[in-house]
């Protein structure tokens, strides 16, 4: 038979509510500082699905710690799921690389949404308007409305000819 807690309960759904509000509030500040200093839209939406995840996974971990989950379970839990994250990002090396390419190009990078860029290869040259940048690769749109996605470690291994919009 299952016995519930009512100041469990409450613990519970005080942490979820504070989480919530945190969340909410950051958002309401990221948009301020969007406002402010003219961030582009697609970087702010970035960074609060980041904040979002690390508020819901900090949601996850309290909870668990109210409900009686035990310290070492929870970093036995944390650390094998990251064991095998490692070894996924092992096996296909190019997805970690991908990952810090995608992250250099939005935070350090000359170009954004909505430029024109050209991929200079040997052979073939790419050329479109950057629709939108992924953890993975990048999107483009071509003259002809083709949809090209390119993987974000290639935009950083490859010269660049850019136009800003």
């Amino acid at each position: 038979m299952i016995v519930f807690d009512n100041f469990k309960i409450f613990q519970s759904v005080a942490t979820l509510i504070l989480a919530l509000l945190t969340r909410y509030i950051i958002t309401l500040s990221l948009h301020k500082i969007q406002i402010k200093f003219g961030f582009q839209k697609a970087r702010i939406l970035v960074i609060n699905k980041i904040v979002s995840i690390i508020v819901y996974s900090l949601i996850i971990v309290f909870i668990s710690f109210i409900w009686g989950v035990e310290r070492q379970e929870l970093l036995l839990f944390i650390s094998s799921f990251l064991t095998v994250l490692g070894i996924a990002f092992f096996a296909k090396w190019s997805i970690l690389s991908n990952i810090s390419a995608g992250i250099i190009i939005f935070l350090n990078y000359p170009v954004k949404i909505g430029d024109t860029i050209s991929i200079i290869e040997l052979d073939n040259t790419i050329t479109g308007k950057i629709m939108n940048v992924n953890a993975f690769f990048i999107t483009l749109k071509t003259d002809e409305n083709e949809l090209i996605t390119v993987p974000n470690s290639v935009i950083l291994d490859k010269p660049i000819k850019y136009k800003n919009n």
